[in-house]
């Protein structure tokens, strides 16, 4: 689809519309906390700042397609669907702040996240803290620090659930409306949830890395809440066919693990000044990624796995393992997975999706294939 100058209008005007929501919701509960003091509201505050002036895909793709679907005829829940698309907004951060907690991140797009932001205002660096846990060098004020931060971030990861609870419980919807948008977000933490448990599970080797189990976790922990909530939501507040919005969620699946997929290759084989991630953090951490998985049933794994895992992996080292990763194939098979999930999902764009919703897919499909970061 070719982005027309009226579309980016458009786009610009969701965009606005979306914020205005969303600062409406915080500052409201910004301005409560107040009366808790003011390290309780700085965490309002510090949420705001990350939460505001994002990419907002998920509230765009949910208010895009609700339009689409509307096309040319009278939208009667628009204003909800504004007010839920802003919601879905602070359950994604709700889900990234407990996500770095349980990562143990303090830096998220080339920035200090919640956590880092709580870390240095409480009288130290991130690189402080590591340097005293290791060296031992006043370890108790160091790790207290940081207890306090990743306190922080869970908290307020907990009350962002709230809030996303609070809105689609109070839209101004009807009664059997309101429960089928409730159950679709139970449904939506239950199984982004359940891909986190997943994820670590792998991680810790807990969890046996095959392939088929890693693309499950993908598809509960993006797949869901990225591409699938916002179009079913959608559907729902338009009123469409349980046909349309089953077709939707089936191709936002697809889309939402091509898109997993892909930021798994840009985060071990992407340009880190465009990312703006540490190039090698899947690789100290010991993610396990379909790269791995695949890795695994190489011959080249012995020479992997030496490294793979290493929180002190250097800069040479993890060149050397991320050339090993291409020559053994790894890079070009989750490649093919991609293409393979991105022809599905053009195969499920057929005659059941309406042709208006159906541009709005192919426009962010094209967006994701083309992008950096």
């Amino acid at each position: 689809m070719t982005i027309t100058s009226s579309t980016v209008r458009s786009r610009t005007d969701l965009c606005t519309a979306i914020e205005n929501e969303l600062s409406g919701l915080i500052g409201k509960r910004a301005s409560a906390a107040t009366a808790y003091g003011p390290d309780f509201a700085r965490l309002w505050a510090l949420a705001g700042q990350n939460v505001l002036g994002g990419k907002f895909v998920r509230p765009l793709l949910l208010m895009e397609t609700y339009d689409a679907l509307h096309q040319g005829q009278e939208s009667r829940h628009r204003e909800t669907a504004i007010s839920i698309a802003a919601a879905i907004e602070l359950l994604h951060y709700a889900f990234l702040l407990h996500d770095d907690v349980i990562d143990g991140d303090l830096v998220r797009r080339g920035h200090a996240n919640l956590i880092g932001s709580l870390l240095a205002e409480a009288g130290t660096t991130a690189g402080e803290t590591v340097r005293s846990e290791t060296a031992g060098a006043d370890g108790t004020r160091a790790g207290s620090a940081l207890h306090w931060a990743q306190t922080g971030g869970i908290l307020m990861g907990d009350m962002l659930l709230a809030a996303t609870h609070q809105s689609f419980a109070r839209a101004d919807l009807p009664h059997e409306l309101r429960l089928r948008l409730l159950d679709l977000l139970e449904h939506t933490i239950n199984e982004t949830v359940a891909g986190e448990q997943l994820d670590v599970g792998l991680g810790d080797g807990v969890i046996a890395p095959d392939l088929q189990t890693i693309l499950v976790m993908c598809g509960y922990k993006t797949a869901t809440y990225t591409f699938e909530l916002p179009l079913r939501a959608a559907a729902t507040l338009a009123g469409a066919d349980f046909a349309v919005e089953n077709a939707l969620a089936t191709a936002g699946r697809h889309l939402g693990l091509a898109f997993q997929l892909q930021d798994d290759l840009l985060s071990t084989f992407g340009d880190p000044r465009r990312h703006g991630k540490d190039p090698f953090s899947d690789l100290r951490e010991g993610k396990e990624t379909a790269i791995i998985a695949h890795a695994r049933t190489t011959t080249a794994w012995p020479d992997i796995e030496a490294f793979f895992g290493r929180p002190e992996l250097s800069v040479g080292d993890g060149e050397h393992v991320r050339r090993h990763l291409s020559r053994c194939g790894a890079e070009a098979f989750v490649q093919g997975l991609i293409e393979e999930q991105m022809q599905a999902f053009t195969n499920q764009l057929t005659s059941t999706i309406p042709a208006s919703v159906r541009t709005v897919l192919l426009d962010l499909a094209g967006q994701l294939e083309g992008r950096q970061s």
